[in-house]
Order: C-alpha cells, then structure tokens, then sequence
C-alpha cells in the first residue's frame, strides 16, 4: 500500500505572499488616490468652464451675468459624480479669483471642494480669464 501525500501551501510561503502584497498594496494606494483627485479636479474644471459659457450665452440674451446656477438663471445643475466631490457657486459681485475687486459686468465662479476632495482644495474662474490656484489649472 502506498500513503498518498496532500499537497499545499506551507505557513512561510502563504506570510511571504501576504508580504508582498502588502509591499505593492502599500506603493500602489497612494499613486491611486492622487490620480482620482486629478481626475475629479478635473471633472471640476470642465463643469466651471461650462458654466462660464453659460453666463456668456446669458450675458449675450440678457446684457447682464447671473448669480443662479439652477432654473431661472443658467439651467446648470452638476452631475452626481462631480457634485459629490464639489460645491458650485456663482456670484456677480465681490472679488475676482485673485483678490480684486469686482467691476460690473462681472462673474465669479468657485467650485468647493468637499468630502474626499478636501485636500485638493478650491478652483476659481472669472470672467477676465483668471483661473486659480494656477498650479492646478495648468496640469
């Protein structure tokens, strides 16, 4: 009679895979987190550049910008994956993106930052063109 062996994983072989998966889990995550704020800043910037062709064509219509985003002003709202991570607004007076005061005709758009996307931070457009941080429009 022969005695069969069972074959299998032995508990030093089963640690070094968990190691290692761990090693590459570790590298990978952050990589992956940076890349989904990128991509939901960007989502951010292309909703901010639609909005701001929206007060164009308002402003075309009108003679005036608007502060409303929603029905009786642009029509805009935000798709659920963007405004997950982003707080729209608009306003008409105030300061510019850089600090400066407003001259009328004017708008001022801002995308919140929110949830996940805090570290991120806020964006701003206006109507001369201005776009900041800068640092985050360029990429």
């Amino acid at each position: 009679m022969s005695i069969e062996r069972t074959r299998g994983f032995t508990l030093l072989e089963l640690v070094t895979v968990v190691a290692i998966v761990g090693i590459l889990a570790a590298i990978a995550l952050p990589s992956y987190n940076s890349y989904i704020i990128r991509a939901n800043r960007s989502q951010a910037k292309q909703a901010l550049q639609d909005i701001a062709n929206r007060e164009e064509q308002y402003r075309l219509d009108v003679r005036s910008y608007t502060a409303t985003l929603g029905s009786g002003g642009l029509g805009y709202t935000p798709g659920s994956d963007v405004a997950a991570n982003y707080a729209f607004s608009a306003a008409t007076t105030g300061n510019d993106c850089n600090g400066n005061a407003v001259v009328a005709p004017a708008y001022v758009l801002t995308a919140t930052a929110q949830g996940n996307q805090l570290s991120d931070g806020n964006l701003c457009l206006d109507n001369q063109g201005n776009k900041t941080p800068t640092d985050k429009w360029a990429r």
